[in-house]
């Protein structure tokens, strides 16, 4: 609060008025030829209250940042100015030290010194040799350097062992995988046809519920199987096809064989036993291979990535991330040739297989996509900014003219992973051809256009033929972060590990992985041989 005073011109009244002009102010009348008691009281009083204004703005400059003043001299230049109306410069110290942190290059330090490690120890030596402002800003600036270097090679590290964890086949997998292919060769009852002879009508039939998964993972497979089914209402009307690989097919259909899912209809096929693979040419194979090719010399893989010092730590992980196998598996581009898959099938909802199903999915077949090909979740909007957060420019390289030219990049993204796909609908479409064609693009421009998997093209394909569903069918992210609660998991009819932190390694996320692991049989003979644990 600014005081003022005000002298009347013969020195009679002396008047101190609040600095908002409020007319309550303390008069003194000081003229009179003879000092009474009375005279002495007041002037007392206006000095007692003279010191202590002056005690309060010193205080205040005091925490201000001000030097404390310690003489009368300098307590009068601090209140003269306030008195009338003026204020004091400000320190130009601040000005140095951020010249100082904003120039590009840091100063070399004198003589070798070494760099302050932590923050202790850099207060502790501004305090012993008294340094001066450009000195401090230098040491400060240095240290911070430092400690940013640290910190991003200790987060390029971390990504990188990721990288290796999730992209490697875990042995308790691999195990699996041997001992089913070996009960197959020894088994009959490991060899059964899928589904018997008596269903096999119902795998046309659309009256039943159609779902689709693809896979080359026995174990994920088998949770998201145990999961539809345990869920459901009518388990009867459902009918789930799952598609495997040429080296897979032994080990997967001897463990369907071997765990009925019934009164549910299971078919298990590689892509071999479809007639439309083949015959002729294949677009998403063809391309996998160019892109095989491409990515082995472009990339030049996860050791020259890593050696990127120019780059920021998240760039270097989407790169390591583009690097999994996972993004060159035929599992994960078969979806966008489902109508040729499956030509008798009107509706079905591809799941992929890092989902678990919690709540009956029937409900979804109720759904009117409004001619619509893709009932799909937006992932643009939601409490979770973390997860919900994605549009395009997410996705695509909106430097690129050719990105910029024909897309929004604040459009909404929308999830693959738990999908109602119209298929009459889509075979009105030239969706698979617009996804191969970008991918064609996407290889001439040195993968310049995205980096990551099949959700880039996909969503270029599908645009303007996405139909937003309620996000309550489909949860994201808990395979990239843990900020979401197993009470809103739970919440969820599919919950989705979408992300390197999948639930059966062992980089998971330990609060989430009770929700896929419960529908393990950890009792199994063959999950108990290659000790496949809970935790």
């Amino acid at each position: 609060m600014r005081m003022q005073l005000h002298i009347s011109p013969s020195l009679r009244h002396v008047t101190v008025f609040p600095g908002k002009g409020v007319r309550d102010f303390i008069k003194v009348k000081v003229g009179s030829r003879r000092v009474s008691y009375r005279t002495v009281f007041y002037s007392l009083l206006f000095l007692t209250f003279l010191l202590r204004f002056v005690f309060v703005l010193t205080a205040m400059d005091t925490i201000d940042g001000e030097t404390s003043c310690s003489s009368i001299g300098c307590i009068g230049k601090r209140l003269g100015p306030r008195i009338w109306g003026r204020r004091v410069l400000e320190s130009t110290v601040p000005e140095e030290i951020y010249r100082i942190l904003e120039e590009s290059e840091s100063e070399e330090l004198e003589g070798g010194t070494q760099v302050p490690q932590s923050l202790e120890e850099f207060v502790a030596e501004m305090k012993s040799n008294r340094s001066d402002a450009k000195t401090f800003a230098t040491r400060l600036k240095a240290m911070v350097s430092l400690l940013e270097q640290k910190t991003r090679s200790a987060k390029i590290q971390e990504y990188l062992y990721r990288h290796v964890a999730s992209s490697s086949i875990p042995k308790h997998l691999h195990c699996l995988a041997l001992r089913l292919a070996d009960e197959h060769s020894t088994n009959a009852g490991a060899r059964l046809q899928l589904p018997s002879p008596e269903l096999v009508p119902a795998l046309v039939d659309n009256s039943y519920y159609h779902f689709v998964l693809a896979s080359d993972n026995i174990l994920a497979a088998s949770v998201v199987a145990a999961s539809l089914v345990r869920n459901s209402l009518q388990p009867e009307k459902v009918v789930l096809h799952v598609i495997t690989d040429r080296k897979t097919y032994a080990p997967m259909q001897a463990w369907f064989s071997l765990h009925s899912l019934a009164p549910a209809v299971l078919e298990v096929k590689a892509l071999h036993h479809f007639d439309w693979f083949t015959k002729g040419k294949v677009p998403v194979l063809e391309a996998m291979e160019k892109d095989q090719r491409l990515r082995s010399q472009f990339r030049g893989g996860s050791s020259a990535i890593v050696s990127n010092t120019s780059e920021m730590p998240h760039i270097v992980a989407s790169k390591l991330q583009a690097l999994s196998p996972k993004y060159n598996s035929v599992m994960n581009h078969i979806r966008i040739h489902l109508p040729e898959l499956f030509p008798s099938l009107k509706k079905i909802v591809f799941l992929d297989d890092d989902i678990v199903v919690q709540s009956d999915l029937s409900p979804l077949w109720e759904i009117d996509l409004e001619g619509k090909v893709n009932g799909a979740v937006q992932t643009c909007s939601g409490q979770d900014k973390f997860v919900m957060s994605k549009r395009f420019k997410s996705y695509l390289n909106f430097s690129h003219p050719l990105i910029a030219k024909n897309f929004e990049p604040e459009q909404c993204a929308w999830a693959y992973g738990m999908n109602i796909f119209d298929l009459d609908a889509w075979k009105r479409t030239n969706i698979s051809l617009t996804y191969h064609h970008w991918l064609q693009m996407n290889l001439k421009s040195d993968l310049s256009l995205w980096q990551l998997g099949t959700l880039p093209p996909g969503l270029i394909a599908f645009h303007g033929h996405v139909h937003i569903i309620d996000p309550f069918w489909h949860m994201l992210g808990l395979g990239y972060q843990e900020n979401t609660t197993v009470v809103e998991a739970e919440k969820a009819a599919v919950i989705h590990f979408n992300g390197r932190a999948k639930p059966w390694l062992e980089i998971a996320f330990p609060h989430f992985r009770s929700l896929w692991s419960k529908y393990v049989d950890f009792s199994d003979k063959f999950i108990k041989a290659c000790h496949i644990n809970a935790s």
